[in-house]
């Protein structure tokens, strides 16, 4: 089938661009990821001994492990940064005018 002409060169709406209530809060979950990735990376660096069976395999796995484990303490939002990062453009949003509710 074919679609009408009207709807091919359609902006595409808030909430199916990413926009929306659900895409902020994915930008502020992804955006605490990012800090507490950088936060476990940095506890990473500070050995306090050798790492016997240690090699570029184990660190990579590591940082895959790192990855995922930040990715779900962010989701949970214990720690609160998704939450401000949330209500600081969500406040940002709501003065121009087309705010998100």
């Amino acid at each position: 089938m074919t679609s009408p002409i009207s709807s091919i060169g359609a902006a595409p709406t808030p909430s199916a661009a990413g926009g929306g209530d659900g895409g902020l809060r994915k930008a502020a979950e992804a955006f605490e990821a990012v800090i507490l990735r950088q936060l476990m990376s940095s506890m990473r660096q500070a050995k306090l001994g050798e790492d016997i069976f240690g090699s570029s395999a184990t660190d990579n796995f590591r940082e895959m492990a790192d990855a995922r484990t930040a990715d779900s303490i962010a989701a949970m939002r214990q720690f609160g940064i998704a939450d401000m990062v949330e209500r600081q453009f969500r406040s940002q949003l709501a003065g121009v005018g087309g705010g998100v509710k």
